[in-house]
């Protein structure tokens, strides 16, 4: 299982202009947040203050990280990163020298 950074952007030209429907919007894609975080797909999530993006830790296979992405389209545009950990840096580091 991988771990991954997703950056994140709401597309925009997707968000209703009206307040009220806007709201309502938000209240769905955080209850898809909730939902990933309760299940643990999700290790942290973070809206960057006064942006229209922010970031996600998740956790699993490559199809699983797509599947949850998948979720959120077209409202929100993701960039992932897969992370290696310090024990993995280490490892890489003690394989250097044969």
């Amino acid at each position: 299982m991988g771990r991954y950074l997703l950056l994140w952007d709401l597309n925009l030209s997707l968000v209703p202009i009206d307040p009220k429907e806007r709201e309502g919007g938000y209240k769905l894609l955080m209850g898809l947040v909730r939902q990933d975080l309760e299940r643990g797909m999700t290790a942290d999530w973070g809206c960057f203050v006064g942006e229209k993006s922010g970031y996600c830790i998740v956790e699993g296979s490559e199809v699983d990280v797509m599947n949850m992405a998948q979720q959120y389209s077209p409202y929100v545009m993701f960039q992932s990163h897969p992370i290696a950990s310090e024990a993995q840096v280490n490892e890489m580091i003690k394989a250097m020298s044969g």
